[in-house]
């Protein structure tokens, strides 16, 4: 166990406050006025967790804090000597299932080379022969229109790896897709070069807290919010009207730099995943010793 003193946790609690605040002011403001963003506030919808709880720090699973009286009453918090912790051997057991698959997909992902050319075509696929009002983003337009997007999918391989994506795919879609993505077999399936594969350490990341530093937590936020930027850039919707230039990967310069970007999301990723199969590793070994 590692101990950290009340001035040493108390700043590195102040300026994860004031990093938070600066990439989730913009979304609660927002959630203040009842408007919705396609673009950024994706990962508060579909992950499903509140700006909010990004703004609360936690040292990660090993760490005692000294003079935390204040986190004694925390959900997974625990007394520890003089202070308090991560309730690392309670989470553990709670959260078995989870732990397990969460450093069996992160571990599998990192042991595959990463797949460059699947060029953002899952966002294609969700609106494939749709109508205007079957499209989930209904406030963008689509840059080649609904033929024109028809046509982009059809004329293309569609090789989308990630369940999570695969399962939006409109009917039609589904069998244009050379690969059948599942939960069950989701360690077996991610790659690193895929968008949401990448996106989804923040997923692991939630879903490990609070035995995740609040670094790490946002570090992997941040790296969502950039990968979902290309994502939209990429797909068949205009954000232009949200400060965004497309990525037209229906061209070849498009599909250039998208595989540019999706190599370096990959390496920016790699070592989240390191540390995120860390803390599973520091979890498991926690509970083998309760």
């Amino acid at each position: 166990m590692t101990t950290l003193s009340s001035p040493q946790w108390r700043s590195r609690e102040a300026a994860h406050a004031q990093r938070a605040h600066r990439l989730t002011a913009a979304a609660v403001e927002r959630r203040g006025r009842g408007e919705k963003h396609p673009v950024e506030d994706f990962l508060f919808t579909y992950y499903n967790w509140a700006p909010g709880k990004l703004a609360r720090w936690h040292p990660g699973v090993g760490v005692v804090l000294e003079a935390a009286g204040e986190r004694a009453d925390w959900a997974n918090y625990v007394r520890s000597g003089t202070g308090v912790a991560v309730d690392g051997p309670g989470l553990a057991s709670a959260r078995s299932a989870t732990i397990r698959l969460a450093r069996d997909v992160l571990a599998a992902t990192r042991g595959r080379a990463p797949m460059l050319a699947c060029f953002g075509l899952h966002e294609w696929a969700m609106v494939h022969r749709t109508r205007p009002e079957q499209v989930r983003h209904a406030g963008l337009p689509l840059r080649l229109g609904h033929d024109g997007t028809d046509d982009v999918v059809e004329s293309h391989k569609i090789r989308c790896s990630h369940h999570d994506a695969f399962r939006f795919f409109t009917p039609s879609a589904v069998p244009l897709n050379e690969l059948q993505p599942t939960r069950v077999d989701q360690a077996a399936q991610e790659q690193p070069g895929c968008l949401h594969a990448t996106m989804d350490c923040y997923r692991w990341a939630m879903k490990l807290s609070p035995a995740v530093p609040g670094e790490l937590l946002l570090d992997c936020f941040e790296l969502a919010r950039d990968v979902r930027i290309l994502d939209m850039r990429a797909s068949p919707y205009d954000v232009t009207s949200m400060g965004h230039e497309p990525v037209a990967i229906e061209t070849p310069e498009g599909k250039a730099a998208y595989v540019r970007a999706q190599r370096e999301f990959a390496e920016r990723a790699d070592p989240l995943r390191v540390r995120l199969i860390a803390v599973c590793d520091a979890l498991l070994a926690r509970a083998g010793s309760a």
